[in-house]
């Protein structure tokens, strides 16, 4: 497992600054596009509100969502469309995620965690397998989260491990637990397993 920079007490515009930064670097050594990973729920958005002000080339930034919900882009639950919504009329170009899918390498994969440890949509009744065959799996998480009960279509491990780097944003103490409990090699959830196979530099900020 590589090392985990935790990064304490960082609000929004510490984020999008690391975050433009980060994607600034990524830019000025790529003459083409640069894909990054971008999670769903509440967390990125004022994140991204803010990274729309640092001026990026975003026409060559090609964004994936690292999961989403299989209902309509226009639906309120959908990944995809809210972060369409907040980065094509900057010029990014938004992937939606599908079965078949051929993710590129990310320059960033930005993840998000539930409090039972899942990343992306792999939740621990999905046995997500850091040498998982396929970079984009559908599935359906047992429970379903009541606020979404919906099918799931998510990058697999592998996808997210073919990154240059991995960062998370986790917010409350419950969720720090059990990401510090992953770093230790503590237990087996989700989260645990893509940190122990990951090799590139991962930053949390929480």
């Amino acid at each position: 497992m590589t090392d985990v920079a935790l990064i304490e007490d960082a609000d929004d515009d510490r984020v999008a600054d690391w975050l433009g930064d980060r994607l600034g670097s990524a830019l000025a050594a790529e003459d083409g596009t640069v894909a990054v990973t971008v999670p769903g729920g509440s967390t990125p958005f004022p994140i991204l509100e803010r990274l729309a002000a640092r001026g990026l080339d975003w026409s060559r930034v090609c964004v994936w969502p690292g999961d989403d919900r299989i209902v309509a882009e226009d639906h309120p639950a959908s990944n995809t469309g809210r972060i369409r919504a907040a980065l094509e009329p900057l010029g990014a170009r938004i992937v939606p995620l599908a079965e078949g899918a051929q993710p590129p390498r990310f320059a960033i994969a930005w993840l998000g965690m539930g409090a039972d440890g899942h990343i992306a949509s792999l939740f621990p009744n999905t046995d997500p397998r850091a040498d998982d065959p396929v970079p984009v799996r559908r599935l359906t998480p047992d429970p379903l989260p009541p606020e979404a009960p919906f099918d799931r279509v998510t990058l697999t491990i592998p996808a997210l491990l073919a990154s240059d780097e991995i960062m998370f944003v986790i917010r409350g103490a419950e969720k720090r637990a059990v990401f510090e409990a992953a770093m230790r090699g503590a237990h087996d959830l989700p989260v645990a397993r893509l940190l122990s196979a990951a090799r590139q530099p991962v930053t949390c900020f929480a």
